[in-house]
C-alpha cells in the first residue's frame, strides 16, 4: 500500500466510481455552453458526490454511519444516470453513450450494494 494513500482508494467500488466521474466530466465538455450552469453543473456535482460519499463513509467510525453514506452514494448514482437520460433527451449524448453509462452505473450499483451488504453483516456481527 502506498504510504500516502487513504484506505478508500483501495476499494474497487471507489475506483469504478472515479472512472465514471472522470468519463462523465469529459462527456460534458461537448454540452452546449448554455448548459454550463444547468445540466453540466448538476451532472458533474452528482457524479463527484458518489466518490465523495463513499470516501466520507469509509472515514466514519461506525458501521451505521458508513452504511448511511453508501446509501446516499447510491442516490447520487441514480441522480447521475437521470441527468445522463436528460442529456440524451436533449440530444447531447447518443443512445450508445447512454447505454454505456447505464452499464457502468449498473456495475457500480452492484458493487455498492455488495459493500452495503458487507457493512451490514459487519454491523450485525458486532451486535452478537
Amino acid at each position: 500500500m502506498e504510504e500516502n494513500k487513504f484506505g478508500f482508494e483501495d476499494l474497487e467500488l471507489w475506483k469504478k466510481a472515479r472512472e465514471l466521474k472522470n468519463e462523465v466530466c469529459n462527456e460534458t465538455k461537448t454540452f452546449p455552453p448554455e448548459e454550463k450552469f444547468r445540466l453540466t453543473d448538476q451532472i458533474i456535482r452528482s457524479s463527484r458526490a458518489i466518490n465523495a460519499l463513499i470516501a466520507e463513509g469509509h472515514g466514519r467510525f461506525t458501521y451505521p454511519d458508513q452504511i448511511h453514506f453508501c446509501v446516499q452514494a447510491r442516490g447520487s448514482l441514480s441522480e447521475t444516470i437521470n441527468h445522463l437520460i436528460d442529456a440524451f433527451d436533449k440530444g447531447y449524448i447518443t443512445e450508445e453513450r447512454l447505454h454505456y453509462f447505464k452499464a457502468k452505473g449498473k456495475e457500480i450499483e452492484r458493487l455498492l450494494n455488495g459493500y452495503i451488504n458487507y457493512l451490514r453483516s459487519q454491523r450485525d456481527n458486532d451486535k452478537k
